[in-house]
């Protein structure tokens, strides 16, 4: 009956730490993902990539009005210019983020996988320097 117990209580320590937990930091590291993605706002930045910058934009005066028209002109294009290289700072400071969190989530899960083989592998070499 005992032997039953323990045997119980190992498996189910071995399915909470190599099954439960490992969808658990992948579903937290998915959160992660998905958050940097809305945070930069990396689908709209690209959907809106040639937009004047928060819309700034004059509309265009009469046919005869030739200067107003060259003002309208330019000041619409550096509206534009200026959208553009914002929003390219911002789609590589996410994107950059994006990679980031990659590298990250993938450190940690697979220092949670490989925690139980560091950990004997420490126990057998400090072991090992008490004995020498």
């Amino acid at each position: 009956m005992r032997y039953n117990i323990i045997m119980n209580m190992f498996l189910q320590v071995f399915v909470w730490y190599f099954w439960d937990k490992p969808k658990a930091i992948l579903a937290a590291w998915a959160n992660f993902l998905r958050f940097n993605l809305n945070y930069f706002s990396l689908i709209t930045l690209l959907r809106t990539f040639f937009s004047h910058w928060h819309r700034y934009g004059y509309s265009y005066g009469k046919i005869f009005e030739v200067w107003k028209n060259i003002e309208t002109f330019v000041f619409n294009i550096m509206s534009r210019v200026v959208g553009m290289i914002l929003r390219t700072f911002l789609i590589i400071l996410g994107l950059a983020t994006e990679v980031l969190i990659i590298l990250i989530g993938l450190v940690i899960f697979l220092g949670w996988i490989f925690l139980p083989i560091l950990l004997l592998a420490a126990f057998l070499f400090g072991l090992n320097l008490c004995l020498t």
